[in-house]
């Protein structure tokens, strides 16, 4: 057989292959300490913000500025010094976990001995000695273990998941070498393709001399031990390497995940484009208007600072664009540098908080939340449509078996017996006749005689048909039915990567048919006491395009026969005989129950047909080139011609509370979509039990269609359906095969029948498919926010295509999870996750951002007013040190204290009153009119802070007792003062929820700016080369004057925003706002004014007589009846009241505003 050197490795047994040591070891870390800060630099400035502020430094290094370079310089270096230390740690943790995994101890076969080594030095085709619980330390082909047939048990939790044992083969030539002297001379070549990450494909084939002759046997995914997988209850094994270090299977599936970025990231982005803008319009106009004003001569060149003849003959271009870039530092500061630090600090130590939340924690499984990516946080209060799994998802994935049909008759499992429909079984003893019951146990075994032959031999072959496993350190065998039959528990524990196969066999054993082993030859059963031995001659693997298993077995008396069992649509095309009509309508039946169905067939073999079979198997298992092509044309040509014996109903019952957690979600205004592989009928049943789909609601159907146009006429006419019937809800059920041909050249009318429904049923999907329907979605022009929650590998590319991906810690295996931005135990958990944690985290940041962006226009609008006072001579208004500190010390703690402690509803509020998500869908908060609002108010406060210094002390300079005069670092002193205070007041206005440490930083960072202000305007310090601030706050303080116009200034600025929140909770209240007065008065129904409280009546009773004296339109006689305002739901009832006041007197209502040190 030809083979090409890109697609076929070649090693020897017992040699290293001369590859450098970079290819035996595991490398998950980024950075070395060699190029970490070259490396971290480029990544750090590849941001724009970071790469501006570079840029600004820079120049303030090459020109001559107003301002000190330390002002850009020390910001930048904090934030890049901080951002370094961040990931250098996590990088850091990476080689520590890459040191254990390469340093871990493993013992080889060298020179004729086993010599320890550690991990990172097994090279490609060593011989690695593995004892039991021990990890593998490479990709490995199995030659031997301590028994004689050569076989191990293995799991793969720590790369799928999954924690079944798995049985692996070593071929028959290599299996007898079992001692380091018979390995030593053993003589074999391994071929095999090269690396990929696919941990269930292998093609190779392995050479073995014997006695001067070659003996060739194929070798796949069963000869094959994965790196990283455990050995079980097996004491020993001897295997060859065949990819070591980041060429095994493991390490190639470490992979980048894709960089998803929050609606959030994205508005922050756009703010700093307006604001950058914003910036070059200032240094634009204030150097135009600097050249206008120098127009004049006695500006341009005043007797007090003539220029020089250097001055007099440079370039006017490049004396305009020097000015230019002073204009731009001196106002950078407009964009806010720190925003970025703070933020992923607030993304950081806020994401701890779902891992500490009890409520999220599962008792029963020991597991808690997991946060995989803190860069989404906020994201999940954005989310409007979840796409789910179902199975393990919705359902527990903990299988049992319900019902069955064998050759056409339905049974159902009562008491541990099979019994057919319409049958009761209300005794212990079954359902026969008492007399009947008593004369056959006296002339009959057990319960063989309640069987026929065909049912014995759908038992059978469900007890034969499967991969399971059984854990030999627990039981040496199974104990016969007497014993089950007087309640006594078997010991036996079987082991399947599948719950379904798991069931049907603990099924069979309840019913007398009892698996007892497999030992890789033979499979043994005991048949109502009788043991009864098969010899196993093939095994076709199930695979999602077959959608089948089968076993070809030897039986007792010699007969070679198949048994399989798979989907009904896999099975019933291939059945030639047996009650198919009647079997496919009760797989309906089971389907329509919610009950997951496999058909069940046999076909046996005349000695001619099983050599054709043996010799077609064996020369498509040892093919290197398109081995899974010829395997899959093998098995067509095998199962066919099939007897249909029956099928199976299994129940994978609901998780709990997954009812009212797709009510809430859709309460929120969020839509469900449930994208699944069962089949149509199983689906829909489960919709409905899960609430997914309501009784009431219209169910549209798109499925089974064949061509283009026939999917785009069923397509039309869903869409007429839904515009002529505005009133009932529609669900749509889709599968795949129909949902390929509407996505072909149908999406848009795809995509507008399914915005129409409340939900819509995706089955019998592919992997892939769910992924571009979520694609599909989250690249509509609406750009929704979507979610993607599952459990199994199948769900992996759907989770990865969201813009928010959920794994559940199920029974599936973990590649989800570790896939995922979180991993929750149960899907109940996600309307918490959602509706209380998303909210709480959008808020938070939302605020953070605007209130950045606002605290920052205050600091530099001051700036670009005084020059218009300065004649443009770029004289900065602030010390450096206040330029510096100001994002860094003064104004950072309570901003970042609020973003992670901020709740404006209570949780249990949040959760019992779904809607308030509404609140903040669509990214509100961070739209164009708030981020305009918060704008505006930043320069309405900068213009207050700067006029009212001007106007309390421009005309008259001597505030002092002594007449002293104030100078330019005191007026600048005095608006830096004021803006300081109201800020961090205006930050204490949108706090809710106080905590002692919103009250420490808030209280604190005044404090801490007068304090510090004291000891470095108080003190003559060395180190510095000019101290222009020298005295400047002390006097300042000294003077009432200044203490009056700030206090005048920080009402001034604060009591039109107080007043405004005011109005608006009145008049224009939210539901957050509503709940916010519930929550704070609970035993009262009135929910807007503060009339409805004795003490808010009185209380408001002056501010209702000014109203009345200053506004002459109000009509008293609109006023005489008072009204009561209770709040439902859906609509607002106004009731009015028995009594009118005698004196009626127009007051304001008002609603509460609730703060913890805020009382009626």
């Amino acid at each position: 057989m030809e083979c090409t050197a890109d697609t076929v490795a070649l090693l020897w047994m017992g040699r290293q292959l001369p590859l450098s040591p970079g290819h035996f070891t595991v490398s998950c870390f980024y950075y070395t300490i060699w190029n970490f800060i070259p490396k971290n630099l480029f990544e750090q400035f590849r941001r724009i913000a970071n790469f501006y502020f570079l840029i600004i430094f820079l120049v303030q290094l090459m020109i001559d500025t107003p301002t000190s370079p330390v002002t850009s310089g020390l910001p930048l270096f904090f934030v890049i010094t901080v951002t370094a230390i961040k990931q250098g740690y996590e990088d850091w943790l990476r080689h520590k976990a890459d040191n254990e995994v390469n340093g871990a101890p493993v013992f080889v076969v060298r020179s004729g001995s086993l010599v320890q080594t550690r991990s990172k030095n097994v090279r490609v085709g060593d011989i690695v000695r593995v004892a039991k619980d021990e990890t593998f330390p490479a990709d490995l082909v199995l030659l031997s273990s301590d028994r004689a047939e050569g076989t191990c048990h293995i799991t793969t939790a720590s790369l799928d998941g999954e924690t079944n044992l798995k049985t692996h083969f070593a071929v028959p030539e290599t299996a007898v070498s079992q001692t380091v002297s018979k390995l030593e001379s053993l003589q074999a070549v391994v071929e095999c393709q090269q690396p990929e990450a696919d941990l269930y494909r292998f093609v190779g084939r392995i050479t073995v001399s014997l006695q001067g002759e070659e003996i060739v046997r194929p070798l796949g995914p069963e000869n094959l031990l994965l790196r990283g997988a455990r050995l079980k209850n097996t004491k020993e094994i001897f295997g060859v390497a065949v990819y070591t270090g980041m060429e095994s299977k493991m390490a190639l599936n470490y992979k980048c995940k894709s960089q998803k970025r929050s609606a959030v990231e994205k508005s922050m982005n756009t703010f700093l484009i307006i604001y950058l803008g914003i910036l070059l319009l200032e240094a634009v106009l204030s150097t135009i208007l600097k050249y206008a004003w120098q127009s004049e001569r006695k500006w341009d060149e005043p007797f007090y600072n003539e220029k020089t003849e250097q001055e007099k003959n440079s370039s006017k271009i490049l004396q305009f664009i020097s000015d230019f870039l002073a204009f731009l530092v001196l106002y950078n500061f407009i964009i806010p540098i720190s925003l970025y630090v703070t933020v992923e600090m607030q993304k950081f130590l806020g994401s701890f908080f779902i891992g500490w939340d009890l409520d999220l924690y599962h008792v029963e499984s020991d597991q808690k939340a997991q946060v995989n990516t803190s860069d989404l946080n906020e994201e999940l209060g954005q989310v409007e449509y979840v796409f789910t799994d179902k199975t393990g998802t919705l359902t527990e994935n903990e299988m049992q078996f319900r019902e069955c049909s064998i050759n056409g008759v339905k049974f159902q499992e009562i008491n541990g017996k099979l019994v057919p429909e319409g049958v009761t079984d209300d005794s212990p003893d079954g359902y026969m006749p008492h007399l009947v019951r008593v004369l056959l146990h006296q002339t009959c075994t057990l319960s063989s005689c309640f069987f026929t032959g065909e049912e014995e031999l759908f038992l059978k072959a469900v007890s034969l048909c499967h991969t399971v496993q059984i854990n030999y350190d627990q039981t040496d065998g199974p104990r016969d039915t007497f014993l089950q039959a007087n309640g006594v528990s078997d010991p036996v524990e079987y082991y399947a990567s599948s719950p379904d196969e798991k069931a049907l066999v603990e099924a069979t054993r309840r019913m007398g048919v009892t698996f007892v082993g497999n030992n890789g030859e033979n499979m043994e059963i005991k048949t109502f006491g009788r043991s009864e031995k098969y010899k196993l001659l093939h095994v076709l693997e199930f695979d999602a395009n077959r959608r089948r298993m089968s076993v070809i077995l030897q039986t007792p008396s010699g007969e070679k026969v198949l048994f399989t069992k798979g989907a009904e649509s896999s099975i019933f095309p291939h059945a030639r005989s047996g009650e198919v009509d009647k079997t496919r309508v009760h797989v309906d039946e089971f389907a329509l129950k919610g009950l997951r169905t496999l058909v069940v067939a046999c076909r046996r073999f005349s000695a001619g047909e099983y050599e054709e079979v043996d010799r077609r198997l064996h020369e498509a298992r040892t093919a290197l080139q398109q081995r899974e092509e010829r395997l899959a044309e093998v098995f067509s040509f095998i199962e066919r011609d099939l007897e249909l014996l029956g099928a199976t109903g299994v129940e994978d019952r609901l998780q709990e509370k997954v009812q009212e957690t797709i009510e809430a979600l859709r309460l929120a205004g969020i839509k469900v979509w449930v994208l699944t592989g069962d089949k149509h009928e199983t689906a829909v049943s489960v919709s409905l039990s899960c609430g997914h789909f309501h009784r009431t609601m219209n169910i549209l159907e798109l499925v089974q269609q064949k061509s283009d146009s026939e999917c785009a006429e069923q397509l039309r006419r869903l869409a007429r359906r839904i515009r002529e019937d505005h009133v009932i809800q529609h669900g749509l059920v889709v599968d795949g095969t129909s949902l390929s041909l509407a996505l072909r050249q149908h999406e848009r009318l795809f995509m507008e029948v399914c915005r129409s429904c409340s939900a819509v049923l995706c089955c019998r999907m592919a992997p892939l498919q769910k992924a571009k329907v979520v694609r599909l979605i989250k690249t509509s022009p609406e750009k929704p926010i979507t979610l993607a929650i599952g459990d199994g590998a199948n769900d992996v590319s759907m989770i990865q295509e969201a813009n928010v991906g959920i794994g559940i810690m199920g029974k599936e295996g973990r590649q989800a999870v570790r896939n995922s931005d979180y991993a929750i135990a149960r899907f109940k958990f996600l309307a918490k996750l959602l509706l209380v944690h998303g909210h709480f985290y959008y808020i938070r940041i939302a605020t953070l951002v605007q209130y950045f962006f606002y605290k920052n226009v205050c600091f530099i609008t001051p700036q670009f007013l005084y020059q218009f006072f300065c004649l443009f001579s770029q004289q900065t208004l602030y010390d450096s040190v206040y330029l510096t500190l100001y994002n860094i010390c003064f104004t950072s703690l309570p901003v970042l204290v609020y973003s992670l402690f901020e709740q404006l509803v209570h949780p249990h509020v949040l959760q019992s009153k779904p809607a308030l998500y509404r609140d903040i869908s669509k990214n509100a908060l961070l739209s164009f009119k708030p981020f305009l609002y918060w704008t505006l108010q930043g320069f309405s406060h900068a213009f207050v802070f700067f006029f009212g210094s001007y106007i309390l002390m421009g005309e008259d300079t001597s505030l002092m007792g002594n007449g002293q005069m104030f100078g330019n670092w005191t007026f600048g002193t005095l608006v830096f003062t004021v803006m300081v205070i109201t800020v961090t007041l205006k930050l204490a206005l949108e706090t809710h929820y106080w905590t002692w440490m919103n009250h420490f930083v808030t209280w604190g960072s005044i404090a801490f700016y007068f304090i510090f202000s004291l000891f470095y305007g108080g003190i003559i310090w060395p180190f510095l080369h000019t101290q222009d601030m020298y005295f400047v706050f002390v006097q300042l303080l000294s003077s009432g004057s200044a203490w009056f116009a700030i206090i005048i200034v920080v009402v001034t600025c604060l009591f039109p925003d107080v007043v405004k929140k005011v109005l608006y909770r009145h008049l224009r209240p939210t539901s957050t706002q509503k709940s916010q007065v519930i929550e704070a008065y609970p035993g009262t129904s009135c929910l807007d004014s503060a009339c409805c409280f004795s003490e808010g009546k009185s209380g408001f009773a002056w501010l209702g007589r000014l109203v009345e004296r200053t506004m002459s339109r109000c009509d008293l006689a609109r006023v005489t009846s008072l009204y009561v305002i209770f709040y439902t739901s859906e609509q607002h009832l106004f009731i009015p009241s028995v009594g009118t006041p005698p004196n009626p007197t127009p007051f304001l209502v008002l609603s509460a505003v609730r703060n913890s040190s805020m009382q009626w």
